[in-house]
Formats: structure tokens, sequence, C-alpha cells
């Protein structure tokens, strides 16, 4: 009677496992919001350091708002790229993708090469897409 039950209660769950969970569902987006970031704060970019790359400034979101949070110097990874935070609009709600180190940029355009085709993520390609950097254009 023990088998059974435990062979049910595990087909029951099994299936549950396969599900992705709402972090590998959202893709890299770390954070979703109503209220879109001001704009963009310049700052000047200071000369280069060797073995640091620059990261530039951006919004973040904090208790219920948005930061300024000032662009720093960050120790260099040999073979990766620096991707900066970005806010992307989608349909209303603000989508916020922290910075991380990535590799495969070989134009160094700051898009991955399995992404060059369609950075926008429209799915039009770069080359037939009038708006290849506006999300739905």
């Amino acid at each position: 009677m023990l088998y059974k039950a435990s062979l049910l209660a595990f087909s029951l769950l099994a299936p549950a496992a396969l599900l992705p969970t709402s972090a590998q569902a959202a893709v890299n987006v770390d954070l979703v919001v109503r209220v879109p970031p001001p704009a963009v704060r310049y700052e000047p970019v200071p000369p280069p350091r060797p073995g640091y790359v620059w990261t530039p400034g951006y919004w973040a979101w904090r208790d219920n708002h948005h930061v300024w949070i000032a662009g720093t110097w960050v120790t260099a990874r040999p073979g990766y790229v620096y991707y900066q935070p970005r806010w992307v609009e989608r349909n209303g709600q603000w989508h916020y993708t922290r910075g991380y180190w990535g590799r495969h940029d070989k134009d160094h355009d700051g898009i991955a090469n399995a992404y060059d085709h369609d950075r926008d993520g429209d799915g039009v390609r770069n080359n037939r897409d009038r708006h290849p950097d506006v999300p739905g254009r």
C-alpha cells in the first residue's frame, strides 16, 4: 500500500519538476515594473585604466523608485565582454536586466554574436528590420 501511495505521489509531482521556474522563464530579466526609468544621466568617461573596464551609470529600482547608480571601474575579465544593466519596455512594463559578463562578442558591440542577428528580439533579422534596436517595431 505504501508503495502504491509513493508511486501515485511521484507520478503526480514528477511533471512539475519539468516546468520552468520563474527565474528560468524570465530569461535573465531580474525585475519588472510599470514605472519607466528617467533619462540616462550624462557621466564623462574617465581615461582608460589598464586591466579595468568602465561600467557606465544606470537606473536601479530600490524602495519602489528609480535610483541612479554612478559608473565605476571593474576588473577586466580576459575573454569576456561586460554587458551593462538595461531597461526594456514591453507592453507598458519595464523589464530590468542586471549587468553581466558574457562571451562571444567578436564585433564588441555589446551584443552576443548568437543574438546579433536580431538585436531587439522582435523576430525580424537586423538586415530586414527598419528599427533593429527598437523592440516591437
